[in-house]
């Protein structure tokens, strides 16, 4: 019989290692930040945002801003491919800058603050003040912008008065609960017809307080608890959750918790973070 005969049965399986997966064999892989994978079991497919070496834990954050963390070791793919990650390495190199700023734009290394511009943001309050500081603080130093406390809306209109807005001279106002019917949107309308209208923007986003911009799941929650109008809206959040609420200074050590939960703006609410951006865009524009 010819050797060159056609076998109907095709190649001997043995001849090739057929124990091999499908997808190929896992490699081992050391996690790096930005790596994209996916879990098989649960199928979470993210960016790895945090690694915990000392619980070999890596945390995976998906397309809509959902984390979940899943033990280092097999069960990965990687473009694909299966995956064992494991610790990252350690060198002894200086880690490379970020190539981002907590705000998500681009990281300029080595940059100085900017001379503050006259332009000017206002915001209602501290707490107000250091949420943006955190996000946003690396552009605001490029920029040139300084952030200032009204102390509340209730005399906006005086403080610009005194501020006395101009070209050149401009203020982006943040305002909380700027809604239909608020006290705020009464405010902002008075800003609208008064004679420096063109160089003021007012702005704000639907929060009762600007505690509420932080997404409820990186404290844990579903949703931020409902608080009557009765009541004081931090001291019944804190109640809800079971934290100390009768001291002032316990309010600021429960903003002190939410605002460590804060790392970039994966961790705010898309309502507060176009309007941040709208400000800073327009105090910086000549």
């Amino acid at each position: 019989m010819s050797t060159h005969a056609h076998d109907r049965y095709g190649s001997d399986v043995l001849a090739t290692d057929w124990r091999a997966p499908r997808r190929g064999r896992a490699v081992e892989r050391p996690v790096e930040l930005g790596m994209v994978v996916e879990e098989v079991t649960t199928d979470w497919c993210g960016e790895v945002v945090a690694v915990d070496s000392d619980l070999r834990t890596v945390t995976l954050e998906d397309r809509r801003g959902k984390r979940r963390s899943f033990p280092l070791g097999p069960g990965f793919l990687l473009e694909g491919r299966p995956t064992i990650l494991t610790r990252p390495v350690s060198t002894l190199t200086a880690p490379r800058p970020p190539t981002r700023t907590a705000s998500g734009s681009v990281a300029v290394p080595d940059a100085h603050a900017r001379v503050a511009r006259a332009s000017r943001i206002f915001v209602e309050g501290r707490h107000d003040a250091e949420l943006i500081e955190k996000v946003w603080g690396d552009d605001l130093r490029i920029e040139g912008v300084v952030v200032e406390l009204l102390g509340g809306a209730d005399d906006l209109v005086g403080a610009l008065t005194e501020f006395g807005p101009a070209p050149g001279r401009r203020v982006g106002v943040l305002l909380d609960h700027l809604v239909e019917g608020s006290k705020e949107t009464r405010i902002a309308a008075a800003v609208t017809t008064s004679s420096y209208a063109a160089h003021v923007r007012v702005v704000g986003h639907p929060f009762v307080d600007i505690w509420q911009a932080v997404r409820p799941e990186r404290l844990g929650l579903a949703v931020w608890p409902s608080v009557p109008r009765t009541e004081d809206w931090k001291k019944g959040i804190c109640r809800h959750l079971g934290w100390p609420h009768e001291e002032q200074a316990d309010l600021a050590r429960a903003w002190q918790h939410i605002l460590s939960r804060v790392g970039s703006w994966h961790d705010l609410e898309p309502a507060l973070l176009g309007r941040v951006e709208e400000l800073i865009d327009f105090v910086t524009t000549t």
